[in-house]
């Protein structure tokens, strides 16, 4: 029964890294992580605002702008598995998205200073053949030790935080420093939940 299960199991990586996949996103974080997938697929940006709603919930924020991203590409793609995806930082009732300039990034940072934020990924997989779709997102708990002005600072000036929700990136060389922990899975504080997405392809190609 075991090295059944284990021959399903390298069938579905294999037939996975077969399929045509086409990532709305510019992220070269989610990019590198499909490379690392051994995914063939290709990079078709999203034109759609990442608006936020007030009235949603900050999962079906994140699935909804997700599912956004996906259907604008599909629309103009050709036939393929379409996969969108939008990532924020939710500090108790606040979402926050990517910081508009360096003085925004330098604020969100010192909201998460010392405090415990979620991390919420909201994935779409379209099938633009078959005419099928799965939304779903995973959070990731994550706490930030308490911060000093010059740190916020100097990373604000290498300008990487202007590009990801909440000011940060966990693999970043500052980034990393400032977590004290993690709890639930590392690569969605990355910007995309790559355990629970190939869970989610999987069934999604099998049904």
């Amino acid at each position: 029964m075991e090295s059944d299960s284990v021959y399903r199991f390298f069938y579905f990586v294999n037939h996975l890294r077969k399929l045509h996949i086409i990532l709305a996103s510019r992220s070269p974080r989610r990019k590198k992580l499909f490379q690392q997938l051994g995914l063939h697929f290709k990079v078709v940006p999203s034109v759609v605002p990442e608006q936020f709603d007030r009235k949603q919930t900050p999962r079906k924020n994140a699935e909804r702008i997700a599912l956004e991203k996906a259907l604008d590409v599909a629309q103009r793609s050709s036939s393929g598995i379409v996969v969108g995806a939008d990532t924020i930082v939710v500090l108790g009732r606040k979402i926050l998205g990517k910081p508009r300039n360096a003085s925004d990034a330098k604020r969100m940072l010192g909201l998460l200073s010392g405090k415990r934020h979620d991390v919420i990924t909201g994935v779409a997989i379209i099938d633009t053949v078959r005419g099928r779709k799965r939304v779903f997102s995973e959070t990731t708990k994550v706490l930030f030790r308490k911060l000093q002005d010059g740190e916020l600072a100097e990373y604000v000036r290498t300008g990487s935080p202007l590009d990801k929700a909440g000011g940060y990136g966990i693999q970043d060389d500052y980034g990393a420093v400032f977590v004290e922990k993690v709890e639930g899975c590392f690569y969605n504080v990355v910007g995309f939940p790559v355990t629970r997405f190939y869970q989610e392809l999987t069934s999604f190609v099998q049904g």
